[in-house]
């Protein structure tokens, strides 16, 4: 009978013992993959993160690609019309000492200020301000020469108006100088290097001066 109960007890030990094995390495697989799960989780979440600050800092790029690009646009379409605005007010001038018509010298002189103030519109509200301020005094610079103009045609042949409209050249030379400063700033602003470029803009603009001047020696010895 002793031998049964001793059998007996070695029995239900061994199942308790398998079923004991079975649990534990069931639990060790079940957190085994949790902790996968979470890892794996954990990784996506990572990578998402990642993702979303690429994609933000991408953005931000091409928004300041964009920004750049419309401020060159602006100071391409504006550098021209200040250098045609001033041309035109050259070639006036040479047509009130009668080397040119003086009307259609005018009409030129009025289509040019026309495209000059859309350009400066556009900028007041694109440029930043230390290149508006730039922008601004050759504005009022050169709406000063068209003043002078429109004045000594009104004056007509009066001595003093004579005596200024023959002064008109320097002037013009100060114009020329606030439109090299004014695309200084615009240079600088979309980080192109002066010493590239000064040769070149020194260049343009001795031909646009020279343009106003040429015109009004041809049509005079015509």
């Amino acid at each position: 009978m002793g031998e049964q109960w001793i059998a007996l007890v070695v029995a239900v030990v061994g199942v308790v013992g398998t079923l004991g094995a079975a649990l534990l390495t069931q639990s060790r697989a079940d957190r085994s993959k949790r902790l996968e799960l979470r890892a794996a989780t954990e990784q996506q979440r990572v990578e998402r993160l990642h993702a979303d600050a690429v994609r933000v800092a991408e953005q931000a790029e091409q928004r300041v690609r964009e920004r750049i690009e419309l401020r060159r646009g602006c100071y391409i379409t504006l550098n021209t019309a200040a250098r045609h605005y001033l041309t035109a007010q050259v070639n006036l001038s040479y047509a009130l000492r009668g080397q040119g018509d003086v009307q259609s010298c005018l009409q030129e002189l009025e289509e040019r200020r026309i495209t000059f103030r859309a350009a400066y519109a556009e900028a007041q509200m694109i440029v930043p301000d230390a290149v508006l301020t730039e922008v601004g005094r050759a504005n009022r610079w050169l709406n000063s020469g068209y003043g002078t103009l429109k004045r000594l045609i009104a004056a007509g042949g009066d001595p003093a108006a004579q005596s200024e409209l023959a002064s008109f050249g320097e002037f013009v030379d100060g114009g020329w100088a606030l439109l090299t400063v004014m695309r200084g700033a615009m240079r600088q602003d979309l980080a192109i290097d002066d010493d590239e470029d000064e040769t070149e803009d020194d260049a343009d603009e001795a031909e646009d001066d020279g343009e106003g001047v040429r015109q009004g020696e041809a049509v005079g010895e015509g």
